[in-house]
């Protein structure tokens, strides 16, 4: 069966944020992923991993301004430096809690922009952050995001990704398809995935409409699982949903799954 990770981000927002790790492992857990570590001290995060037998699967490069609504700079010509020093800030604590994959968020496009700039500025930022991960034993990801809840986001299909893994020219570089992403983009979720199986590193879900866990919309997860095994994905699936009502609640869900422990 998959192998599930608690989004820390999204679960247990019932508690404060060093609790969660507890939590998700007495949930039955034995993987967490959250947005961004770098309001948290490493030695911090790597105690609970390390206390509750925690696999830390993945985690974003540095996004920009997000309290702001940025979300992600790799396709701003003018933040280059500063992506580029993210990149190793995210090396960093990547490497201190053992996380052998990270995630670039392109960016929402400035309505004025060049988007032929946009997408020549994004390839050479993944080129050299895939060149420095690559060098520490780290995957780099990009994950395309659907439009409505973000408009603007310049990475929004599947093909797109695949397009600028082939542009960047990098054996290190992934994708992370987020299923209730490409449900609203694009559908056809099993073909797209079986497909592009071997540029595909990560897997999130969550149910469509909503945002909220398994089972309370319209995406066959139960199919969709079976499916994963059938096709070889031996990777993780990270949690990043919205539980409709508390976490624990809105985790019955995987009552038929088998968790890792």
């Amino acid at each position: 069966m998959p192998k599930f990770a608690a989004n820390l981000t999204m679960l247990f927002n019932e508690m404060p944020f060093v609790d969660r790790f507890a939590a998700a492992k007495a949930a039955g857990f034995s993987g967490v992923e959250y947005l961004f570590p770098y309001d948290f001290d490493k030695a911090l995060l790597r105690e609970q991993l390390d206390s509750y037998g925690l696999t830390q699967v993945l985690h974003n490069l540095p996004a920009g301004n997000w309290a702001g609504g940025e979300r992600g700079i790799a396709i701003l010509p003018d933040r280059v430096a500063e992506f580029r020093d993210g990149v190793f800030r995210a090396i960093d604590y990547a490497k201190a809690l053992d996380c052998d994959q990270l995630n670039c968020l392109a960016g929402i496009a400035p309505a004025d922009a060049d988007p032929r700039e946009l997408n020549e500025t994004l390839v050479g930022n993944l080129r050299f952050a895939a060149a420095a991960l690559a060098r520490e034993n780290i995957k780099l990801l990009v994950e395309p995001i659907n439009t409505l809840d973000i408009p603007g986001f310049f990475l929004n299909g599947t093909e797109q990704a695949v397009q600028l893994i082939s542009e960047v020219r990098s054996s290190n570089l992934y994708v992370q398809y987020d299923i209730y992403h490409m449900q609203i983009m694009e559908g056809d979720l099993a073909r797209t995935i079986e497909k592009r199986l071997d540029r595909i590193a990560h897997i999130q879900l969550a149910d469509n409409p909503g945002r909220h866990e398994p089972g309370t919309g319209e995406i066959n997860y139960p199919f969709l699982f079976r499916h994963l095994d059938a096709i070889g994905y031996r990777g993780w699936i990270g949690c990043e949903y919205k539980p409709r009502t508390t976490t624990l609640e809105g985790l019955s869900w995987h009552a038929a799954q088998t968790f890792e422990t």
